[in-house]
């Protein structure tokens, strides 16, 4: 079923920190391992890789220091499809580091991302040339917590009324525990994600930020405004909230290597759905193939199907999709 209303076609614009992410094998030890992979990570450049894997045009707007990790980052996005040219460098700040710490089945994140480059973005990002253009500027809630001018930057982006701007907001909720003082990103968080056009968030964070007995319909009654709200229960489903109705689409069951990127990679599949035809069952759907690539491998960035396995997914009746899902699921768990 295609939606009423979709963002107006043109690029998109991500605004947010990436890092230089550092992490040893993933059976190994932080604290004996003898080499450790350099990687990027970052929600914003996550989701614009993705959209330019997709073939959306795609920016990125950010800060890194005027350093060699800096360099590597704008190399790596930039290698995807990604225009970096918006991004800035600055001489007296450093890059942000994030270091990744295996244990067991988990993966413990560590940052270093205080008096970053990125840290010192303020609301003159959204002045750049490229909003003018964009159909839609995705932002997280990662980016609130990192200081006060990036707190201003998205508060002031989502103030603005959407007749006054040429372009959809996409939020995604993205809740970091460890960026925010106790008890503070709950409000916060609500506020800012009830403001967007399109808004996600997954089932656990909106229990963990609100409150632990929430439901998908639940979480709608507590984010009303945003066009689109799409409520993302884990590996089981993910429900689209809209004024033409509701759509909830399963999820195939995937070998999960590491979960980390893979809400980015849905927010890009979902985004690259509602642009090209509006449909929402069909976007949701993109939203998993894309987010299936995430899990597949330890870093944020993993390679999708190839276009016809994707179009043939695309394609499923409803039921013989859901017949998909259930055989993934059958296959994964012999």
């Amino acid at each position: 079923m295609k939606n009423a209303w979709r963002p107006a076609e043109g690029a998109v614009v991500c605004i947010g920190e990436t890092m230089a992410a550092l992490a040893p094998a993933p059976s190994a030890s932080l604290e004996t391992a003898e080499d450790l992979h350099v990687s990027v990570a970052g929600a914003e450049s996550n989701v614009a890789m993705y959209l330019a894997d997709l073939g959306i045009p795609v920016s990125w707007l950010s800060a890194v220091g005027d350093d060699a990790l800096g360099r590597r980052v704008c190399a790596a996005v930039g290698a995807a499809g990604v225009d970096v040219s918006g991004v800035r460098r600055d001489p007296e700040r450093p890059t942000g580091l994030l270091v990744k710490e295996p244990t067991g089945t988990r993966t413990r994140v560590h940052y270093y991302r205080g008096n970053s480059a990125a840290s010192a973005l303020g609301p003159d990002v959204l002045d750049d040339d490229k909003l003018r253009s964009a159909s839609v500027v995705h932002l997280t809630g990662v980016t609130p917590a990192l200081s006060p001018s990036c707190r201003t930057l998205v508060v002031q982006a989502l103030a603005t009324p959407p007749g006054e701007r040429p372009y959809a907001i996409s939020f995604d909720v993205n809740h970091r525990p460890a960026l925010w003082p106790p008890g503070t990103a709950a409000p916060v968080l609500r506020d800012l994600a009830d403001r967007a056009d399109i808004t996600f968030v997954g089932l656990d964070e909106a229990q963990e930020l609100w409150d632990a007995d929430l439901e998908p319909a639940d979480v709608r009654r507590l984010l009303p405004h945003p066009r689109l709200l799409v409520v993302k229960d884990g590996g089981h489903a993910a429900t689209a909230f809209g004024d033409e109705g509701v759509w909830t689409v399963p999820a195939p069951r995937t070998d999960v290597v590491e979960p980390v990127g893979a809400g980015d990679a849905f927010a890009a599949g979902f985004l690259t759905g509602l642009l090209r035809d509006g449909d929402v069952e069909r976007a949701l759907r993109l939203g998993h193939i894309t987010a299936a690539s995430a899990l597949k491998v330890m870093g944020d960035h993993g390679p999708l199907p190839d276009r016809a396995r994707i179009k043939r997914l695309l394609d499923l009746p409803t039921h013989e999709w859901a017949v998909e899902a259930r055989s993934s699921r059958s296959s994964a768990e012999r």
